[in-house]
């Protein structure tokens, strides 16, 4: 074979490796560990479906601002008829000591990631990363993929979840969360409470943003395991929870986003959310 033949050859071979390998990372992406047939093309009637957006980012992390952005977006413009999207954005720590010390980060966060990596099965936390009630993940700044994941989501059956504030003081709250509706699933589930803040920024002085002011979207101040439930026998519960208020969150930006998760599957049964009325 002539040189130049052999060359076109290769280049061709070289040419179908990588497409082949930026399909497979593309699906890898967007991982559907359940099967949600047609979901997508039923779009639920009657009040929109509590969907929980999670964002797993870093003000050190170069590649998360435009994940943060679609995230705040994705809250304000409420894109996907049939959803309300509820935002958490959490700060992992592990990007702390490479020049930047996110002061929205938390183990706690990093923590839960590591868990949706096994959940998930991709074995692997990284930033940015979104995950849709607990089903779902995707990079997180692609917008096409997370559109798709929160209408899947949408259109699964879920647990109906209600939260009313009892009390609210300068240092604390207290909320009722109830939940009906659960599946028979085996798997026990989990009440958590987040309380998320916006309208925050950050001036980024070092690190991968060094000189950027950067904005978020809800970013999770505080999430707390509250209460389990049986999965082998599950019944309608409530419960009554109290959580911390810290005084320097601004409490008109703060909302409280109940949800009910399995714990082995991490799959998000069903949420609610409330803006602190005082």
């Amino acid at each position: 074979m002539k040189p130049l033949a052999i060359a076109a050859s290769l280049i061709t071979l070289i040419s179908l490796a990588v497409a082949v390998f930026e399909k497979d990372v593309s699906d890898r992406e967007f991982r559907n560990p359940t099967t949600v047939s047609a979901a997508a093309s039923r779009i639920p009637s009657g009040p929109p479906v509590p969907v929980i957006v999670e964002l797993f980012t870093s003000e050190g992390c170069s590649s998360c601002p435009p994940a943060d952005a679609l995230l705040l977006k994705l809250e304000n413009d409420q894109p996907i008829p049939g959803a309300e999207i509820l935002a958490l954005e959490e700060h992992v720590d592990y990007w702390n000591n490479l020049g930047w010390n996110d002061p929205f980060s938390s183990f706690d966060y990093t923590a839960r990631q590591y868990v949706y990596a096994g959940a998930l099965g991709n074995g692997n936390a990284y930033t940015p990363q979104m995950v849709v009630d607990g089903r779902f993940e995707l990079v997180g700044g692609r917008g096409g993929q997370a559109k798709d994941a929160i209408e899947h989501a949408a259109a699964l059956p879920r647990s109906t979840v209600t939260l009313t504030q009892l009390h609210l003081a300068p240092d604390q709250g207290e909320w009722t969360v109830s939940a009906d509706h659960l599946p028979v699933s085996g798997d026990s589930a989990e009440l958590w409470i987040a309380i998320t803040e916006t309208h925050l920024h950050s001036s980024v002085r070092a690190g991968e943003n060094s000189g950027e002011d950067l904005y978020h979207a809800a970013v999770v101040r505080r999430l707390t395991k509250v209460a389990s439930v049986d999965g082998h026998k599950p019944q309608p519960f409530s419960t009554t929870a109290k959580i911390s208020l810290r005084p320097e969150w601004k409490r008109e930006n703060l909302r409280v986003v109940a949800l009910v998760q399995e714990k082995k599957s991490r799959h998000i049964l069903g949420a609610a959310s409330s803006k602190l009325a005082e």
